[in-house]
């Protein structure tokens, strides 16, 4: 279980060795939420909420990850225990793979993938909107274009090829989204992607939908014994959660689907987004509306997955263990 907490004025500590969450009402009055330790898995807070040292405490003994986020989704930072998670021999495998063609190898897979993945959302949805198959058709097509350029890629080091790969990459994205903007409803089309701030209500909620899978990316990679600050296409800026963002790719896929669903379902309003300077960002609303069904997606339906049924969060975790044992291997 997932707690996400993000009314201002909450206090969350520790009763009868279980979390108490005390959220505020307009009213006055004070509601109370008990969760045990056991169910929980991540504890998910936005500004101007109160943590006791105890609940902190509780969360590391139950390896229970606390993730602290921006307005906007994007985390701040995590409280979680301070194990490596698995042999050192993996990161300095890592380490060997970005100055090598492995990283090649698995930059081209990822981005491969990403680019797959557009392909086939877009099928899905030629098949309810018949009257503009040919439209889409046409951008499958260039996207399909894009991506077999990508694997015909050859390098011993991946930043001898980054640029290409960016440029392919970008390319596909502006036919993607200009895709997608043309399959919802006039009120709200937007043009491009757009991201802090977000220049649109769509773009407000996939900024915060990619700001969740930031950090499960993050601690999976962690899990696995992946150094996420080490990428392989990413720059090794301060600071950068590089392999994240190399990682993340072809998993950006699902808040894409969960977001554009709400929208073609009507079921975003102008009561889920709030107007910011240059912009927009999810209120309380909306960020209720697309965690409930961005949670469901994730950790509740199942997917086939290497002959078994997971969920879409177990099968990214086995990934990230597969990426990892290749590298020792």
């Amino acid at each position: 279980m997932q707690i996400n907490i993000n009314t201002k004025g909450t206090y969350i500590h520790v009763k009868d060795d279980m979390f108490e969450v005390k959220i505020p009402s307009d009213s006055g009055d004070v509601q109370k939420f008990h969760y045990s330790a056991k169910k929980v898995t991540c504890i998910v807070l936005a500004q101007g909420i109160a943590l006791s040292t105890d609940a902190v405490k509780l969360a590391i003994t139950n390896n229970i990850d606390i993730i602290f986020t921006e307005d906007d989704g994007f985390p701040l930072g995590r409280v979680w225990h301070s194990k490596l998670g698995s042999t050192t021999k993996i990161r300095k495998k890592q380490l060997e793979a970005s100055m090598n063609n492995i990283g090649v190898k698995w930059i081209k897979d990822w981005i491969g993938a990403k680019l797959q993945n557009q392909v086939d959302f877009l099928n899905d949805l030629k098949k309810h909107r018949k009257e503009k198959a040919d439209f889409i058709d046409e951008k499958i097509k260039n996207i399909i274009n894009l991506k077999n350029s990508l694997m015909l890629l050859n390098a011993s080091l991946s930043n001898e090829i980054a640029d290409i790969i960016r440029g392919l990459e970008g390319t596909s994205g502006r036919i993607y989204f200009e895709t997608l903007a043309n399959l919802i409803a006039d009120e709200y089309k937007f043009n491009g992607r757009s991201s802090r701030p977000a220049k649109d209500p769509f773009n407000a909620f996939l900024n915060y939908g990619y700001g969740v899978l930031y950090y499960k990316i993050e601690k999976v990679l962690i899990i696995a014994g992946i150094d996420p600050y080490l990428g392989f296409l990413h720059r090794d800026d301060y600071n950068q959660l590089s392999m994240v963002y190399d990682f993340i790719e072809p998993y950006r896929i699902y808040p894409e689907r969960v977001v554009l669903k709400l929208f073609s379902a009507k079921r975003v309003n102008k009561s889920h987004t709030d107007e910011i300077t240059n912009g927009y960002t999810l209120n309380k609303e909306g960020k209720v509306l697309l965690m409930e069904n961005f949670t469901k997606y994730m950790d509740e339906e199942t997917i086939r997955y290497k002959g078994r049924n997971q969920t879409r969060s177990n099968s990214i975790q086995f990934d990230a263990h597969n990426f990892a044992n290749s590298l020792i291997k």
